[in-house]
């Protein structure tokens, strides 16, 4: 068994190519978004609200990527109860709002995107429009 293996990694020029697909949805559908993009492991690496998307936003869009990075999933797809008890669990990080993809690549997770301010159609269609910009990354 071998003790290290190489594993692919979200660049700052993948992430703002995320950012910058996830924009130009958002003015094609004409709604602001707060949108930010982090590493596997949740850390940000991108991030813009845009003019006239809510303030608070930014931590929803946050948080979104967050949850999709480190559980490897879309956000908001828990069920009602669960949701509420690893809200609770997790001081608030995970979170169950319609908004967040993971970025995967052959089975491996490279990072998520995070997007708030729309109604959550919208924002999960920025999201899916932002991953997009990242070749053979998996749609949801």
């Amino acid at each position: 068994m071998s003790e290290t293996k190489p594993f692919l990694k979200l660049t700052h020029e993948g992430a703002f190519a995320v950012l910058n697909a996830g924009v130009e949805k958002a003015a094609e559908i004409g709604q602001p978004q707060c949108i930010s993009v982090v590493d596997n492991g949740g850390n940000l690496l991108a991030f813009i609200r845009m003019d006239g998307a809510f303030h608070m936003s930014l931590e929803t869009s946050l948080r979104k990527a967050r949850t999709a990075a480190c559980y490897r999933e879309p956000s908001g797809g828990l069920l009602e109860g669960v949701d509420i008890k690893l809200a609770l669990g997790t001081d608030g990080q995970r979170i169950n709002l319609p908004g967040g993809l993971p970025i995967i690549i052959d089975g491996h997770c490279i990072g998520g995107v995070g997007v708030g301010s729309g109604t959550g159609e919208q924002d999960l269609e920025v999201a899916a429009a932002a991953i997009a910009a990242i070749p053979d990354s998996q749609t949801f």
